[in-house]
Formats: structure tokens, C-alpha cells, sequence
């Protein structure tokens, strides 16, 4: 978490570190899922049969990749929500508002069936017990090292190697061997989350382009480990070719959303990418050492495809009587009309005017969390009397570390050197 004085201006910043948050974008995180779930709520449109426990983002998630998941706070929310059982949010509400209306229930004597009825200890706002899971399984993945947290297994490296997969199906099945991974080993993942980001150079159309990079790179191992039906939530940078990467994404996922959360603020170019219903195209493969995209290939490849293909020479044929001209191995017709004014009106066909029509898909937009939350662009005001925290978990290799100790060295430390 950083300290400069915008940080430390803005309510998510000391939120998170009143509630035990290595960094602010925990509250993304738990942002995107309740967004998640009203997005799915808008596709069910059953509403007698709707239930919470059927869209949620970790509903029914037990395996699940946290790539580029330094400082560790969004495998933080992994770990006290699928490990521990606790709840955030809308869930976390709706539950005091049951539990307010059983003890108004239980003070006017009126009986409710047990499997209705909350547990004691709730009613007497006694501490939870979670009991924790013993059958999910999480993976951090990161270049940079992280404090280790309960529950998370955490590897250094990196995820544009081909090594990073079969060391990443190790760690989720102790039993993998290299031999299976053409079936993507026993243990497919459920969820794939990046909420990674280069160093910004404040020039955005190259900031856009390297952060599209790394989405690159998160997507193709996510390819490798997702089983079908799988989730993909990555951050991305929005930029003037964003929807061209939405189809792209489309071509895997069956719902492509691109959502921000409340605690992202507005002046950010960031969004995050929600890909839901992983659906693979017949006969596709996922490899690290042949990343998804042609790349150097593509000129070999139009040229094998040139070279297969006939040489011939275009007809079109024109019925002097209608105008009407048309291609002998084409069943479509181009309709020509000459005016009064002397101007020619060309019609095309119908199929290819919808298809020029339909040539390009715009992702749907959702904004997640509570409109009465916190906004992340403004300032609130601090009372006088209240305490600076320290940050959950300070920065391990942060990378200002080499600077401050050639600082020190040299005489002076926290901006004071030995000449002033």
C-alpha cells in the first residue's frame, strides 16, 4: 500500500487497513463479485428459481489461480472466503438483516421451522467459528516475493514461461506428471484471477499496450488450466482498441463483461474483464510454448494459403436488362439503380451488409458495489483525534528498497543527505 498523500486521502486506503487488508484492491475484488452476481441475476431471468449460492463468483470454486497476486490481497479474499467461510458485502448484510428479523421473531414468541432459525451464538453476536475447508486449493503466482498467508500456496515465477504450468498443476496435485498434461492433469482450475499491472509511464497508449501484454500472457496459462465452464477476471487498461480484445475473449468465454468496481477510481483507465462459461473452440489447444495467436506465422502462413489456392481471374456478369450484376460461384447479387440526378445507387447483398453490420461486438459494461459506498475520487474529511495505522503487511522488495539503502550509504536517509 503506498503512502503518498493521495493514498493516504483516500477512504479505501485507511478502510483497508482497519479491516486487516494487505492492500485496497481487496475491495475490487469484492466489488467484481457482487457485480458478477447481478450480472447473472440479469441473465437468469427466473426469478422464483434464483438463488444466491448460483451466481456468485466463488460459488462452487474450489480450485482457483491468483496470477500476479503480490502484496497477496486478493489472495487474501480467497483465502477468508473460500477457506474460512466468511462473508462480504451484500451477503454479509442480507445475513444481519436475517438475523434482525429472528430476534424480532424470537422477542414477540413466534416459532420458525429449524431449518430457518440462526444458531445461538449469532443471536447473542458471539464470534463465529469457521470451520475451514479442507478441499480447496489456492495458488499465488508472482515474480516479486510475498508474505505468506493460511491456506495459499505460493510460487515464484513467471507466468509467460512454459515451466510455469506443470509447476503450477504440481502444486494444485502433488500425483501430476508431465505425461497428462495433454488433459490438462486431474486437477482443473475453476477460477483464474490477474489483477496485475506494469509500472505506469503516464504515456497511456503505451501503458495500454504493455498491460495488454500481460493480460496476453495471463490468458494463454489460464487456457492451459481452465476446465471447462471455468472463470477469467483480469484487470485491463481501456483504450480506443478495447473491443477488438472483447471479441477475441468472446471466442472462449460464453459472457464477456467488462466491469468496474466502485473502489477503482473513475480517473483510472482500469476496468476489469470478467469472462464467464469457459467454452474452448473445437480441436483448440493451449500451450505456453506456442502461445494462442500466429505471431512470426502469420506471413507463412498466407503464403502456404495463397499457394493452395486457384488462380483465377474475377468474374461479374451484368443483365443488361435490370442492372443486375452477379458472380457465376456467388449466389449473391449487387443491385445497381441510375437516378433522375444521374447518380448511381449500388445496393450490396443482404448477407453482406449484416455481416458489415454485426462486424464488430461491444462487450457490455456493469459498474459493481454499492452506489452508497465510498468513492474512491474523493476526499473525507478526518477527525482530529484519529490514529494513523501502519500497513498490514509492509512491502517485502519493494522497488525503492535498493534506492533507500544507496541513500543511506551515501549519508542521509528519508530525503537528508550529510552535506545539508
Amino acid at each position: 500500500m503506498g503512502k503518498s498523500s493521495k493514498d493516504k486521502r483516500d477512504a479505501y486506503y485507511r478502510l483497508a487497513k482497519e479491516q486487516g487488508w494487505r492492500a485496497r484492491s481487496a475491495y475490487k475484488l469484492l466489488q467484481l463479485d457482487e457485480g458478477t452476481a447481478l450480472l447473472e441475476f440479469l441473465y437468469k431471468k427466473d426469478l422464483a428459481n434464483l438463488q444466491p449460492s448460483e451466481f456468485d463468483l466463488f460459488a462452487d470454486v474450489t480450485r482457483v489461480v491468483d496470477l500476479c497476486a503480490a502484496p497477496g490481497s486478493w489472495s487474501q479474499v480467497l483465502s477468508r472466503v473460500l477457506i474460512k467461510g466468511e462473508k462480504f458485502g451484500r451477503t454479509a448484510w442480507e445475513d444481519k438483516e436475517e438475523l434482525n428479523r429472528q430476534r424480532m421473531l424470537k422477542l414477540y414468541g413466534i416459532e420458525k421451522p429449524a431449518s430457518e432459525e440462526i444458531s445461538e451464538e449469532k443471536l447473542e453476536d458471539k464470534a463465529p467459528e469457521y470451520d475451514p475447508r479442507k478441499d480447496v486449493k489456492i495458488v499465488a503466482i508472482d515474480l516479486q516475493p510475498m508474505s505468506p498467508l493460511a491456506g495459499i500456496i505460493t510460487l515464484r515465477a513467471d507466468i509467460t514461461h512454459p515451466a510455469t504450468v506443470p509447476l503450477l498443476l504440481r502444486a494444485l496435485d502433488p500425483n501430476y506428471s508431465p505425461s497428462s498434461q495433454s488433459q490438462h492433469a486431474s486437477t482443473p482450475v475453476d477460477l483464474v484471477l490477474s489483477d496485475g499491472a506494469p509500472d505506469v509511464t503516464g504515456l497511456h497508449d503505451l501503458d495500454i499496450y504493455v498491460q495488454s501484454q500481460l493480460l496476453f500472457a495471463a490468458l494463454n496459462l489460464a487456457l492451459c488450466v481452465l476446465k471447462p465452464g471455468g472463470k477469467f477476471v483480469a484487470k485491463i487498461f481501456r483504450g480506443r482498441n478495447v473491443d477488438l480484445l472483447f471479441a477475441q475473449l468472446k471466442l472462449f468465454f460464453e459472457r464477456v463483461v467488462v466491469s468496474k468496481p466502485r473502489s477503482s477510481r473513475a480517473s483510472s483507465v482500469e476496468a476489469f474483464i470478467v469472462c464467464l462459461n469457459f467454452q474452448p473452440p473445437e480441436g483448440f489447444r493451449a500451450s505456453l510454448e506456442e502461445p494462442m495467436g500466429v505471431g512470426d506465422r502469420l506471413e507463412k502462413m498466407v503464403a502456404l494459403r495463397m499457394s493452395q489456392l486457384p488462380i483465377t481471374a474475377p468474374a461479374v456478369a451484368q443483365d443488361p436488362a435490370t442492372g443486375t450484376w452477379s458472380s457465376p460461384w456467388s449466389s449473391s447479387t449487387i443491385t445497381k439503380t441510375l437516378r433522375d440526378d444521374d447518380v448511381t445507387e449500388i445496393s450490396l447483398p443482404e448477407e453482406e451488409s449484416e455481416a458489415r453490420g454485426h462486424g464488430k461486438w461491444i462487450a457490455p459494461f456493469l459498474a459493481c458495489g454499492d452506489l452508497s459506498a465510498f468513492d474512491a475520487d474523493a476526499s473525507y474529511h478526518l477527525p482530529k483525534d484519529r490514529i494513523t495505522l501502519d500497513p498490514v503487511q509492509p512491502p517485502t522488495a519493494p522497488p525503492y528498497k535498493r534506492a533507500l539503502e544507496m541513500r543511506k550509504l551515501a549519508g542521509g536517509a528519508y530525503g537528508k543527505t550529510g552535506l545539508a
